[in-house]
Formats: structure tokens, C-alpha cells, sequence
């Protein structure tokens, strides 16, 4: 894919399927948990310090704890430290900016660059939830803190040993409980293969069929994928799983999918297929060899060179981010702002796959940011009793972020807003109103940028795609 195709054709806006609310996700207590077990370990060690200004550059690290929860142990060590390099390297950039220049004109477009590249990156990687955002929202305000050259090393520094903690935070849990991964992945595609079996057998509307049908269809293959990377010891037996999921018709007990499902979340012994499955063991057995020989196919050329040439055939998606960011940085300067890198994180968190989608992200980032910024209005007081309130109340923001942004992104929104906002309180105490107009200013100004860099940088090759 060269480009985030904006759709050409007219489009609905839709309003009501924006703001719904989904179910709770089922692992959102695993980032939630990280998340605030990384940064509690960081700001408190800088609380006991006395160096709470320098909460910024540590967390900086301490946020990529978020990464990463849906990969194998195996494959996880490498994403994780990936992901903390990125972050480091994104941080240190815009550090090395702040200290050189005091133009924010240069500062806005260091780091709507950087936007452009985050977005190209994890759309590459497919990394996952947080996406692009957390690493633009983590350089972009590095980009606009004061900062003398000298002290970069040591800032970037704390930066490394926050992602340090970071890493050891996401690899804890596979000490405990070395194959949960592929076992969430693989309940996953036996719950949504017993879906489909009933709206197979018990519905006769064809649209519910089909999207039953595409959603078991998207968690085989997510599973698949998740075993491929896994070197866990129980992974042929995992694949025996799969198939009874991947062949699911009419005929098979849905009920008996989701009890092997329940089996797997429980972190019980694997369940055997029962004899009655109608897939014979022999072609199970040879499906499995198949599936996973895929994985002793030879890569050609290394992993970094082949993330080299996708960004390079991703252009576009870097200069469309790239420009609407800068946009969105520039008019927040214009209109005497103190924070134009708000504006940035807000229209680098628009930019989605269709102008639909875009539509519905930035419904939601504004809805869920004017509450978001009521609810810091009722939280700043509570803060400013003392430096030990204010890590307790982000630590609890971020913890209740994970759960409710699993729902929607508008929800989640509405706690990460006052955490955003009372980040910026560990160096420097700022009057509520200004922080609250700041905020709002920037998240409109935002919003009205990266759709209209969407629309104007259409792709229209990609559009024109059926």
C-alpha cells in the first residue's frame, strides 16, 4: 500500500456509529497494568530524587511498556526493543532541535516529520495499539522543552533506562505464563469461529453470516500468524486448536469451540479435540506441517532493509502527515497558542484509512477532549495538593485509559486528555484556564488540519482501487 487512501467518492459521515460504544477488550488489563507499572517505577525513583522535571524524558521510555502485548514472548523481545529504539531516536531528534533552535516555526516541522515518519512506521511494522500517536505525543513535546545541548545526553539517557524498564515490564509476564500469547490469539479465533457456526445455524440474515464469517476469518489468520513467530513448546498442539476453529461448519458444537476457548484463557492443560471432530487427525496433521514450514522459509535480505524499502515506497503517507501536522502546528502559532505541538499530536491521530474513518477519529478526539479537559478541570485541584497526588492521579488515568479506550476511541480520549495535560505539571505549574484554552484551541485547530490535509493529498490511485 503506497498511501492512506482518502476515498474519493462521497462518502457518510456518520455520527452515531462514531461515538457507540463496544464491548471491553480482553486483554486491556495486560497493557493497563504495564503501562502503570513502568511509569510508577520511573516517577517515583524521580520523586525520591527530588528531579520530578524530569518525569518527561523518562517516561519517554517508560510509555513503549503499552507495545507489544499481542506477540509471542519470542517475538515480542524484538518488537519491545524495536519500539524503544524508535522512541529513543524520535526523543533524542527532537531534543537535539529544542537546544539548537528557539524557532518554533523549525520545532513544529522537526517534529511534524517526525509524525509523518511514525505513522509510516507502525503502519509497516503493524505494530498495534497505540499506533503512532504515543511517539509523536512523546517527541513533539520534546521538541518544545527548553533545552541546552549539553543536556541532551543525559536526558536522552534517562530516556534509554525508562525503555529499559519498559522492556523488562513487557517480558515479566512470560516468566509466569510463557505461552499466554498464542493462547489469546488462538481462543480468540475458536470464540469467533463458534460465532459463526451459530449465525450459520441459527440466523437467516446473509450480512450477519458474512460478517461472521470475515470476523473468524481475520482471527485465524491473526492466530496463525502469532503461532508462526511463537517458539513456545506447545505450539503444534496450539495448531491442532487452530484447525478446529479454521474448519468450522455447520454441524460442529459451538458450544464445544468456546469451551476449549475458556480452556485456554484459564491457563488450564490443552484440551484434546474430541474424537467426533469431523477433521481426521492425519489431515490435521498435515495442515500443520504445512502452516508452519512457512516459517523455515529464508527471508530475503534482513528485516531493517526490507523496513527501509517499505518506508521508501510509503511516501506518501509521510508527506501527508508530515504536511497536515505542520499545518495544524503552524496555525496553533498563528493564533498565539503556547503548545503547538497539541495541534500536531491531534492531527497526526486523525489520519486513518478512508476519509470515513478519518471523519470518525476526529468526531471522537474532539468530543472526547472537550470532556476530557472538564474532567482535568475537576482533577487539577486534587494535583496540586502535592507531587505525590500528581503521579497517583496519571497513574490512575493511564490505568482506566487502557480499559475505557478499548470501547472507543472518544472514551479513551476523555482520560487521556487530563493525563496529557498534567504531564506537562511535573517541570512547571500552569494556570487551569490557560491549560484548558490551550487544549481545546489546539485540538480544533488539529482536527480541521489533518482532514484537510486528507482530503487535499488524496491519493487518487488508491481510491480508484475497488
Amino acid at each position: 500500500m503506497s498511501a492512506i487512501p482518502c476515498d474519493q467518492r462521497r462518502v457518510r459521515l456518520p455520527v452515531r456509529a462514531a461515538l457507540q460504544l463496544g464491548p471491553l477488550g480482553d486483554i486491556w488489563h495486560k497493557p493497563a497494568m504495564s503501562g502503570v507499572a513502568a511509569l510508577a517505577v520511573v516517577q517515583l525513583a524521580l520523586l525520591l530524587a527530588g528531579r520530578l522535571d524530569l518525569v518527561l524524558y523518562a517516561s519517554a521510555g517508560a510509555m513503549c511498556a503499552l507495545y507489544c502485548h499481542g506477540l509471542p514472548y519470542a517475538a515480542r523481545a524484538r518488537a519491545l526493543a524495536w519500539t524503544v529504539l524508535g522512541m529513543v531516536a524520535g526523543t533524542a531528534a527532537a531534543l537535539v532541535t529544542a537546544a539548537l533552535t528557539d524557532s518554533i516555526a523549525i520545532r513544529v516541522a522537526v517534529a511534524a516529520l517526525l509524525a509523518g515518519l511514525h505513522k509510516a512506521a507502525c503502519d509497516i511494522t503493524r505494530i498495534g495499539p497505540p499506533g503512532n500517536v504515543v511517539l509523536t505525543f512523546v517527541t513533539a513535546s520534546a521538541a518544545f522543552v527548553p533545552q541546552h545541548l549539553s543536556e541532551v545526553p543525559f536526558h536522552v539517557g534517562l530516556a534509554v533506562l525508562g525503555g529499559v524498564v519498559a522492556w523488562v515490564v513487557g517480558m515479566a509476564p512470560g516468566l509466569v505464563r510463557p505461552d499466554g500469547p498464542e493462547r489469546i490469539a488462538v481462543a480468540r479465533a475458536l470464540e469467533a469461529a463458534a460465532r459463526l457456526v451459530r449465525a450459520r445455524d441459527h440466523t437467516e440474515d446473509p450480512h450477519h453470516a458474512r460478517h461472521a464469517a470475515e470476523a473468524a476469518e481475520a482471527a485465524v489468520n491473526a492466530a496463525w500468524q502469532t503461532l508462526l513467530s511463537s517458539g513456545a513448546a506447545d505450539r503444534q498442539a496450539l495448531g491442532r486448536l487452530l484447525v478446529q476453529a479454521e474448519s468450522a461448519v455447520p454441524g460442529r458444537s459451538a458450544e464445544a469451540l468456546m469451551a476449549y476457548a475458556r480452556e485456554l484463557r484459564k491457563g488450564r492443560p490443552l484440551p484434546e479435540p474430541s474424537a467426533a471432530d469431523p477433521r481426521p487427525a492425519a489431515i490435521e496433521e498435515d495442515e500443520l506441517a504445512g502452516v508452519f514450514a512457512e516459517r523455515r522459509m529464508p527471508a530475503r535480505g534482513s528485516a531493517f532493509g526490507r523496513f527501509l524499502l517499505d518506508l521508501a515506497r510509503r511516501w506518501r503517507v509521510v508527506v501527508m502527515v508530515t504536511a497536515g501536522t505542520a499545518l495544524a502546528g503552524l496555525a496553533s502559532m498563528a493564533l498565539g497558542v503556547g503548545r503547538p505541538y497539541w495541534a500536531v499530536v491531534t492531527a497526526a491521530a486523525v489520519f486513518a484509512a478512508t476519509t470515513t474513518l478519518s471523519w470518525s477519529r476526529a468526531l471522537q478526539r474532539v468530543v472526547g477532549n472537550l470532556v476530557g479537559v472538564g474532567l482535568f478541570t475537576l482533577l487539577a485541584p486534587v494535583t496540586r495538593l502535592g507531587a505525590l497526588a500528581l503521579i497517583v492521579t496519571v497513574l490512575a488515568l493511564q490505568f482506566v485509559t487502557e480499559a475505557a479506550i478499548t470501547r472507543n476511541y472518544w472514551l479513551g480520549s476523555v482520560f487521556v486528555t487530563p493525563m496529557a495535560i498534567l504531564m506537562t505539571q511535573f517541570a512547571d505549574t500552569q494556570p487551569v484556564p490557560v491549560l484548558v484554552a490551550d487544549r481545546w484551541l489546539d485540538t480544533c485547530v488539529g482536527v480541521a488540519a489533518g482532514l484537510l490535509a486528507c482530503v487535499l493529498l488524496l491519493d487518487r490511485r488508491a481510491a480508484r482501487k475497488p
